[in-house]
């Protein structure tokens, strides 16, 4: 079978060039399998039989991205494309890096050192296709299969039982049973790669068209291994729950599917129980859910950011639904107008989740406290202190001492106004706060 692919113009311009200095050139790996499977390729990915620095010697800007194992990053007006020469690997000592690089003239030999048969395709116009592996029957056929033996790949680069994953999650398709028996022969492996590294596909699986594919990862043991906690979820079942229920992972990764793919909400929908494992605070607020989010999140090293909105959306997860202004406006105030519609969202995927009749009760409580937070939003009801009139620097002036008698009395004015926006002028937060300042001063 004759198979065309429309190279980008740059990508050909990198390709002729190379080809007019003597050396081969293709079009490689992902960017050649996104099209054949009609995707739009975030980039084109160059291998050659040049040396980096023939590449260097061919282009007048370059950057040394990765030259140790023949990486040259080629810039054509304000694009990158990486271009690597043939290479086959030395020998892995930490499951990432080869101890060597050898530099090849020739192709083939630099397919074979690739992990799967549906990135290890290479395309340029003279020669077509060099499909190897048959890789292009297995993306026809849905299939994830490793180039060689699974467990020859996996043991180059223990992060590809991970990739194996994430490529099932985001194009839809299975994983080969040689492949899942070598990860779950060899998950422990996983546990030397860095933090960063597992992190980065575990965020691309949660993002997938299909995150519920984290199943895979659990089956596999993989999951024991980078997060052990979810791990345990996957095996705790709510007391009366039936075998129709589920499990709280299962039920936290159908939830996960529910959500458009934002990275806040279905991380936070992901650990939105993980306080099963631990020993819960008792409070409606779910601190202890919490601190467990925060701890494991640091721990596959999330940026901070993640880290206080993810852990903070866990917390609120036992609240609601609401059915009066009043509530809803109390829950935007401790939440934060930010989290509130994200929170909203995670919560009613979570009841739609457990897809019982009784629960549609719950999920129009969810849709009314949904209509009620966005109406509050857009009246711009007040509901956090930058929004009072009356300031910290204004009770001062009223005679409040500066401390924590300013933070008791501002508490009071937004209790006073969240029961009543309206009450949110000057004279009457005056008003009001001048008999809290009172109160506290005959207490004394």
């Amino acid at each position: 079978m004759t198979v065309r692919i429309e190279l980008p113009r740059k990508v050909k311009e990198i390709i002729s060039r190379l080809e007019e200095g003597g050396f081969e050139a293709y079009a490689v790996g992902g960017c050649v399998r996104d099209v054949l499977l009609s995707r739009t390729p975030p980039d084109w990915d160059i291998t050659t039989s040049a040396r980096p620095e023939e590449i260097k010697a061919l282009f007048p800007r370059t950057v040394d991205t990765g030259i140790a194992h023949g990486t040259v990053t080629v810039l054509i007006g304000k694009e990158a494309f990486e271009v690597t020469t043939y290479r086959a690997d030395g020998t892995y000592l930490d499951g990432r890096h080869p101890v060597s690089v050898t530099f090849l003239p020739c192709l083939e030999e630099d397919l074979k050192r690739r992990d799967f048969t549906i990135n290890a395709m290479a395309y340029n116009e003279k020669r077509g296709l060099v499909d190897l592996f048959d890789g292009i029957s297995d993306l026809e056929d849905g299939v994830i299969r490793c180039v060689g033996e699974p467990g020859d790949r996996f043991g180059e680069d223990a992060l590809r039982m991970m990739r194996a994953v994430r490529f099932s999650a985001q194009l839809g398709f299975r994983i080969d049973g040689a492949a899942l028996d070598a990860a779950a022969a060899m998950h422990d492996s996983v546990g030397i790669v860095s933090a960063e590294r597992t992190s980065s596909e575990f965020v691309k699986i949660l993002l997938s068209a299909h995150p519920e594919v984290w199943r895979t990862a659990c089956d596999t043991g993989i999951c024991d291994v980078v997060i052990p906690e979810f791990a345990r979820l996957m095996k705790i079942r709510p007391e009366g729950s039936t075998d129709r229920d589920g499990s709280v992972g299962e039920h936290a990764l159908h939830t996960v599917s529910l959500l458009e793919s934002s990275r806040y909400t279905r991380l936070a929908a992901f650990f939105r129980d993980i306080a099963w494992t631990a020993e819960s605070s008792g409070n409606k607020e779910d601190t202890a859910g919490e601190k467990l989010t925060a701890s494991i999140l640091r721990r596959m090293k999330f940026d901070n950011d993640t880290v206080r909105t993810v852990s903070r959306l866990v917390r609120f997860h036992s609240c609601g639904p609401y059915d009066d202004e009043i509530s809803v406006r109390r829950a935007i105030y401790r939440m934060g107008k930010d989290l509130f519609p994200a929170w909203e969202k995670i919560e009613e995927a979570s009841t739609l989740a457990y897809g019982n009749d009784e629960d549609e009760k719950r999920i129009s409580a969810w849709k009314r406290t949904a209509r009620t937070g966005r109406l509050i939003m857009e009246r711009g009801d007040c509901v956090s202190y930058d929004g009072l009139c009356l300031s910290g620097h204004d009770l001062v002036g009223m005679g409040v001492r500066e401390g924590p008698e300013v933070g008791t009395v501002l508490r009071s004015l937004m209790e006073y106004v969240l029961e009543d926006p309206a009450r949110n002028i000057p004279e009457t937060l005056r008003t009001y706060a001048g008999v809290q300042i009172k109160n506290l001063h005959n207490k004394e």
